[in-house]
């Protein structure tokens, strides 16, 4: 028998009006249909990080104990000046020790054409410091403004695409988890 997955979807920002969130929360409940999984979602809005720069090590210990239970992360991120935002790159940089070698898939958001690509892309240095294995497939959310209505429901011409390229991600996250977890 399969044992449970653990996977922390991460949304990015914590701008007010953010379209973003929209796509964090469909991955977040497309994962909650996943056989065997536990899916717990990180608004980081929902949490405390010192923001002065004083303090690089300070931790949320609610945060802290959603990474030490995570066997797998999902970070759905905006694209903001080419890269990801710095609330994301402040809520990474406080767990070193509970990303090392666990799996993550990565998903941008963007209402340009590019969906996150720059942003998903400028990730890929800091998941690979943190000793995150990244998975091979990144899910892109181009023109998230078109894709979701004003209550983040996604519009019914965008969900068979979506649904297959989430469940694509998910598969290859979920043996990767599975791998690590029973080996």
């Amino acid at each position: 028998m399969k044992k449970r997955i653990v996977i922390a979807v991460l949304a990015g920002t914590t701008r007010p009006d953010r379209l973003s969130i929209h796509a964090a929360r469909y991955v977040a409940d497309f994962g909650r249909k996943q056989p065997g999984v536990e899916i717990i979602f990180v608004d980081p809005n929902d949490f405390a990080f010192p923001n002065d720069g004083n303090d690089p090590d300070g931790r949320d210990p609610r945060y802290t104990d959603i990474t030490e239970k995570a066997d797998a992360f999902f970070i759905v991120t905006p694209e903001y000046n080419h890269s990801f935002p710095g609330s994301l790159k402040r809520m990474l940089d406080t767990e070193y020790d509970n990303y090392y070698h666990k799996p993550v898939a990565l998903a941008g958001a963007s209402n340009g054409l590019w969906g996150g690509t720059r942003a998903c892309e400028a990730l890929l240095s800091v998941c690979r410091s943190l000793g995150l294995l990244i998975t091979r497939y990144t899910l892109y959310f181009p023109r998230v403004q078109d894709i979701f209505d004003e209550q983040g429901r996604m519009r019914h011409e965008y969900v068979a695409k979506y649904e297959k390229n989430t469940q694509y991600a998910y598969d290859e996250l979920l043996e990767l988890a599975r791998a690590l977890k029973e080996g």
